[in-house]
């Protein structure tokens, strides 16, 4: 059922009071892996654990606010985290190959085209990537920013069967475990709502920067992308093994029965950061996108937020702010100023031409959250 797997490792897991890194903890990740590629099973696996690392050398206890120290210790721990990957795997007869990635790597068409087609090359020879963010290099604004949603991405992109994401928690549950003694584990998702957002707790390590949050961020574009998802504790025994053969361990996120996107509008909708692009609508927009199948014309449009040009990913949102939809804009934001609001056939007389007349076309639109 599940034959190309994505699975994502967190840094709770990889850290340890006596080590660098918890290497028991690899040593049957590995186990596993050989197992599952016996099956003939393609894996990928992205790992956490870099900066932990560099923090566990340097004796640091808390994780540094300053981007320059981050970079450092990511500098320090990676080379670490590969050579321990290498050394466990290569026991198993494993192959890996060190893949880095930024956002700005998902963020250009092509760059994330080029990426996609390594991370496939490497499954045909029987390698298994290791995926991290190059922290390094990264500063705030070409960063993913987590592993979770890195994770997702990644099994968006390679168009996996399977993604989990491997924490030290059983799953998802009512409230937060290490707190409340009343809490009770979800264990199976068929829709994400407000509701389960609530749910979700805060970062769970000081060495870490993901919680429940960013694993539910990930679950919303892996189900879009028609790819089941599971959160589980990497601590149990066999706990791959056991979520590809279906037993009920952790939480399921089950994408929904309705057609999954295309790569395409994968990309538009999850592939590339958006953030500070903004085109706001008015309500009958708003239910001409959603529910009409229609483009976005400059007459529904009341806001625009950033500094974007022809071809960029923007984020729709409502009167109100609420994200409900991304696309590939026509226009700039200065000449969407200066057209919002207008009918099509106005646009060539006030900016003196006119490309098209939708400032986003249906087939580069992708409606995320309806309601």
């Amino acid at each position: 059922m599940y034959n190309r797997i994505v699975i994502k490792v967190g840094t709770s897991l990889l850290d340890s009071a006596n080590n660098v890194f918890n290497r028991a903890l690899i040593t049957h990740l590995a186990e596993q892996v050989r197992v599952l590629q016996n099956q003939g099973k393609q894996i990928l696996i992205v790992t956490s654990g870099a900066i932990g690392a560099g923090m566990r050398k340097l004796g640091w206890q808390e994780r540094p606010k300053l981007i320059p120290d981050r970079q450092a210790l990511a500098a320090i721990g990676q080379s670490q985290l590969m050579f321990v990957y290498e050394e466990i795997f290569s026991q198993e007869n494993l192959m890996v190959a060190q893949v880095l990635l930024t956002e700005s790597d998902m963020n250009n068409r092509k760059r994330y085209l080029n990426a996609r087609t390594t991370l496939l090359r490497l499954l045909d020879l029987g390698v298994i990537p290791i995926i991290n963010e190059n922290d390094t290099v990264a500063i705030d604004e070409l960063k993913i920013g987590d592993n979770d949603t890195l994770s997702a991405r990644i099994a968006s992109k390679v168009d996996a069967d399977l993604l989990i994401i491997l924490t030290d928690v059983d799953g998802l549950y009512t409230c937060d475990p290490r707190k409340s003694k009343q809490a009770k584990i979800i264990s199976c998702v068929e829709k994400i709502t407000p509701e389960l957002n609530e749910y979700a707790a805060g970062p769970g390590s000081i060495v870490g920067t993901g919680g429940m949050v960013t694993k539910l961020r990930a679950a919303k574009i892996a189900t879009s992308a028609g790819i089941t998802m599971y959160i589980a504790n990497g601590n149990k025994q066999n706990i791959i093994i056991k979520i590809v053969n279906n037993e009920n361990v952790g939480t399921k996120f089950l994408p929904p029965k309705s057609q999954k996107l295309s790569a395409r509008k994968r990309w538009i909708a999850y592939g590339s950061n958006s953030a500070g692009n903004r085109i706001y609508v008015d309500n009958g927009a708003k239910q001409a996108l959603v529910y009409s199948g229609k483009s976005l014309l400059p007459s529904g449009i009341i806001k625009v937020e950033g500094d974007f040009e022809p071809g960029d990913i923007v984020q729709i949102t409502d009167s109100k702010g609420v994200e409900f939809a991304r696309g590939l804009v026509n226009y700039a934001a200065a000449e969407i100023e200066k057209i919002k609001g207008l009918k099509s056939s106005q646009v060539q007389s006030v900016l003196g031409y006119k490309y098209y007349d939708e400032v986003i076309h249906r087939d580069n639109l992708v409606i995320l959250n309806p309601a």
